[in-house]
């Protein structure tokens, strides 16, 4: 069962990549909830469509919704958010570190400016927002964070080398985050979604991906298992059994049987397999 933060009735939470996906799932799914929302995203007409969204569904109850523009590629936007939130007396409960991109190609081939730009939303917006955010929510004694990550963390990645590496890195930090803080009320959740309806595949340039031809599971079904599992304070949480196998087969094969199992399923489907569909 949820249990509530002792010091106030109202609750509220920050979302990054709050305009799709999953993070759009997330919103709507904490507004059902009844939390106040904090919505960050690049796109500020695509924020403030979701945001009138969210109030028209709830105007009989309604709730606070905060819209922030900002490119968490960029280093100074953490601070930024932090600094006006601050200034708008919004302390937000829970932390859903959400945004990021991947880059589908061969290292040798994709561009470093771009790969830069996703290491730092990937990594270091993540890393920064919890420093930030983490030292009220341990003061006051109840707090939640999760950190969305990927099936990517659990191998290394051929045409996706860094995406996975970076998602590698999240998974490592939360865990390591989670165990830390066991004894301060605040507990850190890495949600690891596998193949998901969203922008991601078209972002990464993966449409058409052999990994995504195995299925998808809904953004909003792994909202709905990351919420869960962040309220029963889990450290790592894998929605859905065929993500639970990509992930924890790695254990039964060698290191590099996977990264040649991952390269066969990030390769794009030829043209006489699509015709085969």
């Amino acid at each position: 069962m949820e249990s509530n933060p002792p010091y106030q009735e109202r609750k509220s939470v920050l979302i990054t990549g709050a305009s799709a996906g999953i993070g759009l799932e997330f919103a709507r799914l904490f507004a059902r909830k009844g939390y106040d929302l904090i919505l960050i995203s690049r796109n500020k007409a695509r924020l403030e469509a979701v945001a009138q969204e969210i109030k028209s569904q709830h105007a009989l109850h309604p709730i606070k919704i905060y819209v922030l523009a900002k490119d968490l590629s960029k280093p100074l936007a953490p601070g930024e958010i932090f600094i006006e939130l601050t200034r708008e007396q919004w302390e937000p409960d829970v932390l859903i570190n959400n945004a990021g991109f991947g880059l589908h190609g061969t290292f040798l081939e994709t561009d470093l400016d771009e790969e830069l730009e996703m290491m730092e939303l990937n990594m270091g917006a993540l890393v920064h927002l919890t420093k930030l955010f983490l030292p009220r929510m341990a003061q006051r004694g109840w707090g939640k964070i999760m950190n969305v990550a990927s099936t990517a963390a659990f191998q290394a990645g051929p045409m996706m080398a860094i995406y996975y590496a970076t998602k590698a890195f999240v998974l490592s930090f939360s865990e390591a985050l989670h165990n830390e803080l066991n004894s301060k009320g605040v507990s850190v959740t890495c949600l690891c979604p596998g193949p998901t309806e969203s922008e991601f595949r078209e972002r990464a340039g993966m449409k058409d991906s052999k990994l995504f031809k195995l299925g998808m599971m809904s953004a909003s079904k792994v909202a709905e298992i990351g919420y869960e599992g962040m309220m029963k304070g889990k450290s790592l949480v894998i929605p859905g059994f065929k993500n639970k196998l990509l992930a924890f087969g790695n254990r039964f094969v060698s290191r590099s049987f996977s990264v040649r199992l991952v390269r066969l399923l990030q390769d794009k489907i030829s043209q006489s397999e699509k015709a085969e569909d």
